[in-house]
């Protein structure tokens, strides 16, 4: 078969779904209207942490209209989304862990009923010492004050050290050490979208449970295991998402509680939380305090790094293990670095639980790098972009810390960005209180390695030939916006020459679709699109041996195109696709096939290692323009130039749309986002009104640049494009500060009062907890040698 140029590939096409949003007709799980349906409400403890003693219910179930009170005693097994931290309850039975944890749930024939008689449910709580801070959890090394009992230490989930190369070594041959502190506040993902469930289980003694969730595959496992059903009685089927930014990537406790009550009930039972409660069901961006060294010739040559992190996790597990090694993992993949170390460490406080939020666990260390590297800029007298550009990490490299690079379009998006901002012009050359920043930034395309451990496949697709011409394309995987859907049918479309139109995209039903491990870690477009290639290729097969025959032309003269299967040599000899389906059909039988995309193995054994290898790493870097009141402390941000490189970017609109989405979110954590508490552990902000994140009066110009570096792990060259471009923008926002007014702010939220506070020389520098690390695990560079096995 002849290779012809792209036909739907790299063309700026609409979303498949559009239409549908535009026109308000896209059903969300809260649109769901089943018959006999009921409403459930969530009880939630208003203390941070307290035993729960007992919940009567006596008064609730004695109301009209209600038909269901469950509490922990009726779901007792632990779930989670990591295999080895299942520590969430549905309910609580012994223990609230933070002010909205869930300990009773409600059924009722109107929401107003049920949440009448959430009023009436007294829970006799004993109220404990609330832990709100990482240095308070990790001073509290007493057994009562324990948050959990399941994990070693006091109130630590995890601490790891690891050392690449010889670090002391290294900083003893630098010219020059720096360190710095740095603190990067917790935030929420705000979608426009609530969480919302409905759970049936019908009369065939079957579940059905329709989630705004980013993965089912993992959600069925969870419903499967605390309800004790078998998980082939259970369908649970992905509605459209609103807005993740990964906040629906866990299994929660209100999706279950719907199905318990159904099972209950026998009936269809829904919930949507309140704006209020989507704060409290959190996950998102944990508040990271940072300590940062870097050992440096004269010349600003990296030598070595070292690096400290401390998460405050909240009350539950979700994925920190995975965040923790996340704060350190991928510092090496955009400078050479010939000695690294990681010491990290996630404590449990009395909040709602952290999790993965756009860029999940990279951007708080990238701030602290970018700023730091600027520092060292400065005090060596070369300009930052020349700094970075000198020790770029080469392509087909393997890192410090055995991570496999291969593409990296990081020289490019660096001279392209500078050049379009006309940053030779601008920096330290604007008028006081106006500057510029730049930093630079890598993103994973999807995880190496499965949330649990097996050795099925990451992706699966399956696909189906109508006799019409017609092709329907059957995944688990979840559009969250990001246009997944759209990606799956330009992926078909282009590999059988057809319009996406006549394309048919069913995805998260876990009866009818093969398993996508789902929407997270930028995973979809690499993962899902190389299954769907490999799926038409044996479609191809058929066709191609059906149309050589019938054309009399051999099949590597044939191409797929403009709706036919024709010559590549005579194009007017050809079949249309629906007249090949047709007798490719009455050759073979039904036409059907299924593709599977497993990542690349990774070499490297250590604990932890899972964490950063990926298919291909994504590079962004971005110039920020702003000036700053000296007066008021306040910023207003001018201009945005990112450069992404997306391998080879299956539609310019979607990647510049979600390049866009990633600036705004990043300009809302630099500038005014902030998940912060009373003393009490109640959240001060709950409310869409009151927590501040920009509008469009606050969204600057942003101009975008795609690089293409055509990555051959990625389908036709695709990478990520979904998270990678925020992380740039925040240390960008920083070091422009910096060079607009001369102070630098290691924190962020950078509001006005810390400018204020800055210029007055009264910003005090972050402070970091004393705690004493493990040993440090010692590896030889590159490909994961452990010191102590060669001596």
């Amino acid at each position: 078969m002849r290779k012809k140029s792209f036909s739907v590939i790299g063309k700026p096409l609409p979303k498949i779904d559009a239409m549908a949003k535009c026109a308000g007709e896209t059903v969300y799980a809260d649109d769901l209207n089943l018959p006999r349906m009921i409403y459930a409400k969530l009880l939630r403890s208003p203390h941070p942490h307290a035993r729960v003693l007992a919940v009567h219910a006596e008064r609730a179930l004695a109301l009209e209209g209600v038909y269901a009170v469950i509490t922990g005693k009726d779901l007792p097994e632990k779930f989670g989304i990591m295999p080895s931290t299942q520590d969430e309850e549905v309910l609580a039975t012994d223990k609230a862990r933070y002010a909205g944890d869930p300990v009773a749930a409600v059924a009722a024939a109107t929401e107003s009923i049920a949440e009448k008689a959430l009023g009436t449910i007294d829970v006799e709580y004993e109220v404990l010492k609330p832990i709100l801070s990482i240095e308070e959890a990790l001073a509290s090394t007493e057994e009562s004050q324990r948050i959990h009992t399941w994990n070693r230490r006091a109130n630590i989930q995890k601490a790891v050290s690891l050392e690449f190369g010889d670090v002391e070594g290294a900083f003893a041959r630098s010219d020059n050490i720096f360190e710095g502190t740095f603190f990067y506040q917790g935030n929420t993902h705000l979608p426009m979208e609530q969480y919302s469930a409905v759970g049936f289980y019908a009369p065939d003694d079957k579940l059905t449970v329709w989630s705004s969730t980013q993965t089912p595959h993992y959600l069925h496992r969870a419903l499967a295991k605390v309800l004790g059903l078998p998980a082939s009685r259970i369908r649970v089927i992905a509605t459209p998402v609103g807005g993740g930014f990964g906040g629906k990537s866990d299994p929660f406790s209100h999706e279950i509680a719907v199905a318990k009550l159904s099972m209950i009930t026998r009936r269809p039972v829904k919930i949507t939380l309140t704006r209020e409660e989507s704060f409290y069901v959190h996950r998102g961006r944990h508040p990271v305090k940072m300590w940062m060294k870097t050992g440096v010739k004269k010349d600003g040559t990296l030598e070595a790094m070292q690096f400290k992190t401390f998460l405050d996790g909240g009350g539950y597990s979700s994925y920190g293990l995975a965040t923790v090694y996340y704060t350190g993992a991928l510092q090496t993949v955009t400078y050479r670095l010939p000695a690294y170390k990681f010491d990290g460490v996630r404590v449990f406080t009395n909040k709602p639980p952290c999790g993965p939020k756009r860029g999940h666990g990279t951007p708080q260390p990238r701030f602290a790098m970018e700023i730091q590297l600027d520092e060292i800029a400065e005090k060596l007298g070369i300009d930052p972009i020349d700094l970075r550009l000198k020790q770029l990490v080469a392509p087909n490299t393997v890192t410090v810390n055995g991570l496999r690079v291969g593409t990296t379009g990081l020289r490019e998006c660096t001279e392209r960005v500078a050049e379009r901002a006309e940053w030779r012009k601008k920096f330290r050359r604007l008028p006081f209180g106006h500057g510029v920043g730049f930093a630079a930034s890598s993103y994973i395309s999807g995880a190496g390695l499965p949330i649990y451990w097996n050795d099925m496949p990451h992706s699966g697709v399956q696909i189906k030939l109508d006799r019409s011409g017609g092709v329907t394309v059957f995944c688990g995987s979840i559009d969250i916006g990001q246009g997944s859907d759209s990606i799956l049918a330009y992926a078909v479309a282009e590999e059988f020459g057809i319009n996406p139109a006549d394309i048919r995209v069913v995805t998260g039903d876990t009866d009818l679709t093969p398993v996508d491990l789902g929407s997270y870690s930028s995973r979809v477009t690499v993962m899902t699109g190389n299954a769907a290639i490999q799926a038409c290729g044996k479609l191809k097969a058929m066709l191609l041996e059906v149309a050589s025959e019938a054309l009399e032309v051999p099949p590597d003269d044939l191409e797929f195109a403009e709706g036919k299967i024709r010559s590549a040599s005579l194009p007017a000899r050809g079949v249309a696709f629906a007249d090949c389906v047709q007798k490719t059909e009455a050759k073979f039988g039904t036409l059907g096939a299924t593709g599977s995309y497993w990542p690349p193995k990774n070499p490297r054994d250590f604990k932890g290692a899972g964490v950063g290898p990926t298919p291909a790493y994504s590079y962004s870097t971005s110039i920020v323009e702003l000036h700053c009141d000296r007066a008021t402390g306040e910023i207003k941000i001018d201009k945005v130039w990112i450069a992404h490189d997306c391998g080879r970017a299956f539609n310019p609109l979607l990647v510049e749309g979600q390049t866009e989405g990633s600036v705004y979110m990043a300009l809302g954590e630099a500038l005014m986002e902030e998940q912060i508490f009373r003393k009490n552990g109640l959240h001060k902000i709950p409310s869409i009104l009151e927590y501040k994140s920009p509008t469009t009066l606050e969204t600057p110009e942003i101009e975008t640049i795609l690089v293409e570096t055509n990555d051959p792990e990625g389908p036709f060259g695709a990478k990520e494009a979904g998270q990678g471009p925020l992380l740039p923008v925040v240390p960008a926002v920083a070091n422009a500060v910096y060079d607009a007014i001369g102070v630098r702010i290691h924190e962020v939220p950078i509001t006005p009062d810390k400018i204020l506070r800055a210029l007055e020389g009264r910003l005090k520098p972050v402070s970091i907890p004393e705690f004493q690390f493990p040993p440090p695990i010692k590896w030889q560079p590159g490909e994961g040698v452990e010191v102590g096995q060669k001596s």
